[in-house]
């Protein structure tokens, strides 16, 4: 009789402070490894120049959002900087059940909402090498006006207090090195007990 390991897919949540550069860590993990696939959130903040409908995010008014609330549609859901953001039940579940890990790109309080709903998720908390850095990617951007980016900076004081409730931290200063330490991170978490099954295969075997 053989011994094997089935993995089991897991949840990757990935957070940071407004500008702390997770969109940029999960478009370079996805394309790095092909195990993973992204939930693409839903939001009701207007696009920024550049981004695509069911890409970046599913853009919806904040009428239709609230209706996904009531039609309890989101694994998870909170209001940030005035708007809403959610993940849609049946997406994550659709790849969870494909067997694929699924990466999310989530706030602190969507982060620690699916460390309580979910066992088989890692959180990993990307923090900007400083506040002055952090202050210069999202004017670099130049999405935002100034009310905006003063109140994400405020925003970001708060959130950063929040990292040592993760599994993980990374400090982004450089993004290869970076998106290298995550992939450490999540291929160990793939050898994790609870993230495996073990199963005994032959005439007569057992399944534990």
């Amino acid at each position: 009789m053989a011994i094997e390991l089935e993995p089991l897919p897991m949840l990757i949540v990935l957070s940071s402070p407004s500008g702390g550069g997770k969109s940029s860590v999960c478009r370079a993990l996805l394309a790095a490894d092909p195990k993973l696939q992204y939930s693409v959130s839903v939001t009701s903040r207007p696009p920024r120049p550049g981004e695509v409908n069911g890409r970046d995010y599913w853009f919806v008014s904040e009428d239709e959002f609230l209706k996904l609330i009531e039609q309890n549609a989101f694994y998870e859901w909170a209001r940030v900087h005035d708007n809403y953001y959610g993940t849609r039940r049946d997406i994550v579940e659709a790849k969870l059940a494909q067997g694929h890990d699924v990466v999310m790109d989530l706030d602190v309080v969507g982060g620690l909402t699916i460390k309580k709903l979910c066992d088989r998720s890692v959180l990993i908390y990307v923090l900007p090498p400083s506040l002055k850095v952090l202050e210069e990617r999202l004017r670099a951007r130049g999405t935002d006006p100034e009310p905006v980016i003063q109140k994400r900076l405020r925003n970001a004081r708060h959130e950063i207090n929040f990292a040592e409730k993760y599994d993980f931290v990374v400090i982004n200063d450089d993004l290869e090195f970076t998106v290298a330490t995550i992939r450490r991170i999540i291929e160990a978490q793939r050898y994790a007990s609870r993230n495996q099954r073990v199963k005994i295969t032959g005439d007569d075997a057992l399944i534990y």
